[in-house]
């Protein structure tokens, strides 16, 4: 029986990866580099790498790409002050399951943006944990995130499931022995997701999962 159910954040919950990308293909682009979302839905949100190594990949100087992740990551803070738009059907599913499982959030993110973005775009006070960046060694596609999350919330891998929108979060939360629902976005919908237990258009797929 389900008793949890465990969310990614960034790209599921609210369009923050959107913004986040869409800031650093303008900060690439000030520079003369073309930065296309297939790409960054792939090497990026796919295969976890990293802005400065994508930027390495683009033949970029290494004081370059420190100039360039310091002013995307400048804009990104301020763009934090407004709130971030949530993902279709977002706030309904939190709705209709509040009180009846326990939730947590499973991200990448640190706890800081997390919050400010929780804050602004009213999703404060849904979730009984939230593992951050801050709170791993290890990050997705580690199982570390997903291990950590149980543990707070005093569940087994049987008794909850996972929901995300990328491949490195599938990733995550299969090492962790949890089925894990999937619900791409635009920039993820180009990967693979083989290990998803089901694919769903929004999040309120996830409901009929549960029964």
């Amino acid at each position: 029986m389900i008793k949890a159910i465990l969310w990614d954040n960034d790209g599921l919950l609210l369009d923050s990866e959107k913004v986040f990308f869409e800031l650093t293909q303008a900060a690439f682009a000030e520079f003369g580099f073309e930065l296309k979302e297939e790409y960054w839905g792939i090497e990026y949100l796919g295969k976890a790498k990293r802005t400065r190594q994508v930027a390495h990949e683009f033949g970029m100087r290494p004081e370059l790409i420190d100039r360039i992740i310091e002013l995307r990551d400048g804009r990104f803070l301020e763009a934090l002050q407004h709130p971030i738009s949530l993902r279709p059907k977002v706030r309904e599913t939190l709705d209709s399951l509040a009180g009846r499982f326990k939730q947590g959030v499973v991200t990448g993110s640190p706890r800081e943006k997390v919050d400010l973005m929780h804050r602004s775009s009213g999703l404060e006070g849904y979730f009984d944990v939230i593992v951050t960046h801050d709170d791993v060694a290890e990050t997705k596609p580690h199982p570390e995130p997903y291990l950590a999350a149980m543990e707070l919330l005093g569940v087994k891998p049987g008794s909850c499931i996972a929901v995300e929108d990328s491949e490195r979060g599938l990733a995550s939360a299969h090492a962790a022995g949890i089925d894990c629902i999937v619900v791409p976005n635009p920039l993820t919908c180009i990967q693979s997701f083989e290990l998803a237990y089901a694919i769903e258009e929004d999040v309120a797929g996830v409901l009929k999962h549960l029964e």
